[in-house]
């Protein structure tokens, strides 16, 4: 009996406006702003461990840096807000997977989501690669946010979110930063949306 070659794994992903997205070439066609919002509000920083009725979403993440960046550069272009709102974007595929795990991963892990993150720059207008000056505020801003979740979330102690992400300074009277609160993922969802419609 001949045999038949064995088909082709499945590559791609089909998303919930219908576009089907090349996992191993994507393409910024294939790339929908509600499909990300959808994704990332329902993908959970911490691996879930955080307090609160609700996960916190990787889009609350996102809004959170983003809010962070302005506050310590109110003089920051849309394009420079609309790249650090979607720095962790191709999470809406891949998920989020902590930075341990993704170093044990290695190159090729990284080398993927940076694939990913072009695709979903050009979709949007931006260069496909964020400036080095850029990428190191939206890092610092990061590890802000991941010491903010890490204290108030995720039952880090001060200490312990210090040796890791370092001790933010500048924050005292910005009190929205001092209550993060874990939204329902439709309400993450929407708040997403809004954000990208104003700086896009």
């Amino acid at each position: 009996m001949p045999r038949h070659p064995p088909e082709e794994p499945r590559a791609w992903q089909r998303m919930l406006s219908g576009r089907r997205l090349d996992l191993l070439n994507p393409s910024p066609l294939d790339i929908e702003i509600e499909d990300i919002a959808h994704g990332l509000a329902r993908v959970a920083r911490w691996n879930g461990q955080t307090k609160g009725p609700y996960a916190f979403s990787v889009a609350q993440h996102c809004l959170l840096v983003e809010a962070l960046l302005v506050h310590e550069e109110n003089n920051l272009d849309r394009q420079a807000r609309l790249a650090t709102l979607l720095h962790d974007a191709p999470e809406y595929v891949i998920g989020d997977m902590i930075s341990p795990f993704k170093a044990a991963l290695g190159v090729d892990y990284k080398a993927f989501e940076l694939k990913l993150l072009a695709a979903i720059h050009l979709r949007f207008g931006l260069p496909a690669k964020t400036s080095d000056a850029l990428t190191r505020k939206i890092k610092k801003a990061d590890r802000v946010a991941a010491y903010l979740e890490a204290t108030q979330l995720a039952g880090f102690s001060l200490d312990e979110a210090a040796k890791f992400f370092g001790r933010p300074s500048g924050l005292d009277g910005a009190r929205a930063f001092h209550s993060l609160r874990p939204l329902a993922s439709e309400d993450a969802e929407a708040a997403y949306v809004r954000k990208f419609k104003q700086l896009l």
